[in-house]
């Protein structure tokens, strides 16, 4: 493939990948620079992706997880601030400090209940990024499975857990919409 016809091919999917950054960092800032690396490493290992075959949008998600945590890693080993270290237990967020900056409308979900996207967010990472990759981005078992590069089963398990970790933290807005189980 001509490197501008792959370019062209993986721009098409920078929102995708954005939405997903933000869900991995929770923070613009750290989503941009994750979705610059992606996609730097993408045009750098493009062969890698023409060998590999399979879907861009997909190939793109596996570059993002793989590197949100490997950062991750890299953070955790490198040195805290001594403040942190010894206040890790005691801090609090001030009261009129602004919530994360996750940016749902971004994902369409300026009008879902705040309850849901409370309940989204208390999910543990690895079942709200299946969820999402599986209900905001469409994805199948097996592409999530290379994305984050678990079984398939580990996709499903995660996917019944996240689901069923909703339902049971939202029985009242289920009663308020008259939802059945």
């Amino acid at each position: 493939m001509e490197r501008e016809a792959f370019e062209k091919l993986a721009l098409e999917h920078m929102d995708a990948v954005y939405r997903m950054a933000m869900q991995l960092a929770k923070h613009p800032d750290r989503a941009n620079d994750l979705v610059q690396e992606t996609y730097l490493k993408a045009i750098r290992s493009s062969k890698g992706f023409e060998e590999r075959g399979g879907g861009m949008r997909s190939w793109l998600f596996t570059i993002l997880h793989h590197t949100f945590y490997s950062l991750i890693k890299k953070e955790a080993r490198g040195p805290a601030l001594v403040e942190e270290f010894y206040d890790a237990d005691q801090r609090e967020a001030p009261p009129d400090e602004a919530p994360p900056a996750w940016d749902l409308a971004s994902m369409d979900w300026e009008h879902v209940d705040e309850r849901l996207k409370q309940a989204v967010e208390e999910l543990s990472p690895e079942h709200r990024e299946v969820l999402l990759l599986w209900g905001v981005e469409g994805m199948k078992y097996r592409e999530i499975g290379r994305v984050l590069d678990v079984p398939i089963g580990t996709v499903m398990s995660r996917l019944h857990r996240a689901r069923k970790t909703l339902a049971d933290s939202l029985e009242e807005l289920q009663a308020e919409y008259g939802w059945n189980r």
